[in-house]
């Protein structure tokens, strides 16, 4: 039995990515829907607009299902 060390490296670089990817985009959509909240110290900075954050955070939670779901249809064709 023998290892395709080439194929090994290419998922595992390619499984990494995707993770990576898909926790930054919800990181993202949570930070998005943080400016609906209201603040409490005006001196915190500048103040995001809620319907701009809300829509950040659709983006990225549907850029997020289309990762796992590309996955997932890989998986499933093959």
């Amino acid at each position: 039995m023998t290892v395709h060390w080439s194929s090994l490296l290419a998922v595992f670089l390619v499984s990494l990515g995707s993770a990576v990817a898909v926790v930054v985009l919800v990181a993202l959509a949570m930070l998005g829907l943080s400016a609906r909240a209201a603040v409490v110290d005006e001196t915190a900075g500048p103040r995001r607009s809620p319907a701009a954050g809300t829509a950040v955070a659709i983006v990225c939670v549907a850029a997020a299902a289309l990762v796992v779901l590309f996955g997932l249809w890989v998986i499933i064709a093959r």
